[in-house]
């Protein structure tokens, strides 16, 4: 007769279900507390900004919104006075201050470049790292473990230490503060993380769908296009996500390479110059907006990146 020895679960207990409640709910809190402080700073004035103690009630105004889409310059009240009523309430708001509005600013431009670069460049990594992902799962490719080994290794060094020799080399082939050169320069360091998070996606997948496809007449692309993108939609959008959030904040490569035509708008933010000094109510401004496209993508997204972390934790 043999004897099984039964392992029972024990259910965590009502107090320790509580605890670790109270625990999410004030990590969440403390994570939070600095992007409510910086979209409150963006509906202060200047003088509120850079109160002391810090102002948590004020009188909400728009004038950091003004100042991050306009350029203002300081003219003579007779100056101001003949140019007739203001016509809105920024043309207002400057006035006021003995400045008139003299033209947009480079905050539109500089978002548009993120925009591109970000989204262009997470676009070509996931493309890249799905093609590259699935011949080494599928495929046996000589010295596969050595390969992938040297895939990761470069996103050992921090970035700032190859910042110099691609510098060098940008401006040799001319990619400089160009859009297409920061596209690849983000493609190239993003394409070893994808390929290794869609490589454990594309292997938990079984083999045997596309060999069926294929046994119906399906070309292996066809069987790839049909069966196995179908099954890692959610490997792909998790592995997007983590790509767009470092193209989006990334930093160091676009303060170094870009100064124009192609900054984006990280390097471009902390320059915002008021009267006087730093304009921090148009820099909170500049960085609610930021934040926002990053917040949807994610948002929208958000059932498919949990998936995506959580995939193959239980196997069949």
């Amino acid at each position: 007769m043999s004897l099984t020895t039964a392992h029972s679960v024990v259910a965590p207990s009502a107090n320790s279900k509580r605890i670790a409640g109270a625990i999410i709910i004030a990590y969440a809190l403390i994570s939070i507390v600095p992007l409510l402080w910086i979209f409150a700073t963006s509906f202060k004035t200047p003088p509120d900004s850079i109160a002391y103690p810090p102002k948590v009630l004020f009188q909400p105004s728009i004038e950091g919104y003004c100042n991050l889409f306009t350029t203002r310059t300081r003219q003579t009240p007779e100056y101001i006075n003949s140019l007739g009523p203001a016509t809105g309430f920024c043309d207002e708001t400057v006035r006021k201050r003995n400045m008139v509005i003299a033209g947009p600013s480079n905050f539109l431009p500089r978002f548009a470049n993120s925009l591109i670069i970000a989204f262009g460049s997470t676009f070509c990594a996931v493309f890249l790292g799905t093609l590259s992902a699935y011949g080494f799962s599928r495929f046996k490719v000589p010295l596969a473990d050595d390969l992938l080994f040297f895939i990761l290794s470069t996103r050992f060094m921090p970035p700032i230490a190859v910042a110099i020799p691609i510098y060098l080399m940008y401006r040799e082939l001319g990619l400089s503060d160009t859009a297409l050169g920061m596209i690849l320069l983000y493609t190239a360091v993003n394409v070893s993380l994808a390929v290794w998070l869609l490589k454990g996606f594309i292997d938990e997948i079984p083999r045997e769908y596309e060999e069926a496809a294929m046994i119906d007449g399906y070309t292996r692309l066809q069987a790839f296009w049909r069966t196995v993108l179908p099954q890692a939609t959610t490997g792909i959008a998790a592995t997007a996500i983590f790509c767009l959030i470092f193209a989006w904040n990334e930093y160091a490569f676009a303060a170094l390479l870009t100064s124009g035509t192609a900054q984006t708008a990280p390097p471009f933010i902390p320059t915002i110059i008021g009267e006087g000094g730093q304009d921090w109510p148009a820099v909170a401004a500049g960085t609610t907006i930021f934040l926002v496209p990053i917040l949807v993508f994610t948002i929208l997204l958000r059932k498919q990146l949990l998936r995506g972390i959580t995939f193959g934790a239980v196997r069949k």
